[in-house]
């Protein structure tokens, strides 16, 4: 499932290791930039274990304020992915609502009516895992969160984004109250740390999931926009690499007000390597067999997070 969303005239940027150019001019009649993106990821042998489990990450683009037409996309890609042998997929940031404040401010719900409970049918029908963001009111509060449910239909963990974007001209903290704890779920034996888009600029959030809630794998749930693309793979990378774990990142393509996201979302092992990854401007749906004793094995071979220094820091 590939569908190109055009990108911003302005845009010049080149892709790492890919012969994709984004260019300020476009050919002419084109609706979006010539765009041949390599996506092919080395050959990875997993320990020949039946300890293993397939997960997606959906790169989306969202309709503003229309839960409905949103939630449609996120049936479409669900089914698709439970149809290859998926067990859990992870949505972007605000899927329901898209990347506004002022639309998460009007339209904003609490999980009892609405998107939420659209997602428990969704995935009890097809007995899938869904992770996805999601606005939640509560009160009179207005969270920037994740939920996931079971393959059941069932609510079975959230998490609360800790870290609010405080930057003109997005300033969640005028929306959003920010969550005061750190989150995790189990699937089999791999554990999952939850978080979202900021939150990946604060490394001590994923070393305190990977130790205290013995975490192998983290997802990554963001609205992450052009301008700092290369932060966003970089960060996925080294979130990876210094905690030996896996990260699932599904990012926004598309355009909410004046904000352009990168796509770019990818599934990453515990070595760093990238075993699957999506272009900067389509709607795809990347897949990978994780395996948890992967995770251990990296951790066995070099044992870095038993030689912190807890004396020190």
């Amino acid at each position: 499932m590939r569908r190109r969303v055009a990108l911003p005239k302005h845009f010049v940027q080149k892709l790492p290791g890919t012969c994709c150019r984004f260019r300020d001019r476009f050919p002419s009649g084109s609706a979006s930039p010539r765009c041949f993106v390599n996506r092919q990821s080395p050959r990875i042998v997993l320990p020949n274990t039946l300890n293993r489990m397939k997960v997606a990450a959906a790169q989306i683009s969202c309709s503003l304020g229309d839960s409905k037409a949103n939630l449609l996309k996120v049936r479409n890609f669900s089914r698709e992915a439970r149809d290859t042998g998926t067990e859990l997929i992870v949505f972007p940031e605000m899927t329901d609502t898209g990347y506004s404040m002022s639309v998460i401010e009007a339209h904003a719900n609490s999980w009892t009516r609405g998107f939420v409970p659209g997602l428990q049918e969704i995935a009890a029908k097809l007995s899938i895992a869904i992770v996805c963001g999601v606005s939640e009111r509560d009160g009179t509060s207005i969270y920037n969160s994740l939920v996931f449910v079971d393959q059941q239909g069932q609510i079975a963990a959230k998490y609360r984004k800790t870290h609010l974007y405080a930057v003109t001209p997005v300033e969640e903290e005028r929306c959003f109250a920010s969550g005061d704890a750190f989150s995790s779920f189990a699937i089999g034996n791999l554990r999952f740390g939850f978080s979202i888009c900021y939150d990946l600029r604060f490394p001590e959030m994923y070393r305190k999931l990977t130790i205290e809630q013995n975490a192998g794998a983290f997802i990554v749930s963001s609205a992450w926009p052009f301008p700092r693309i290369e932060h966003f793979r970089t960060l996925i990378l080294a979130r990876a690499i210094e905690n030996q774990s896996y990260v699932i990142a599904s990012n926004r393509v598309g355009k909410d007000g004046d904000l352009w996201f990168c796509g770019s979302s990818a599934i990453i092992d515990p070595r760093g390597v990238a075993v699957a990854s999506a272009s900067a401007d389509r709607e795809e749906l990347i897949q990978a067999d994780l395996s948890e004793d992967l995770v251990r094995s990296v951790r066995s071979r070099v044992e870095s997070l038993a030689h912190r220094r807890e004396d020190l820091y």
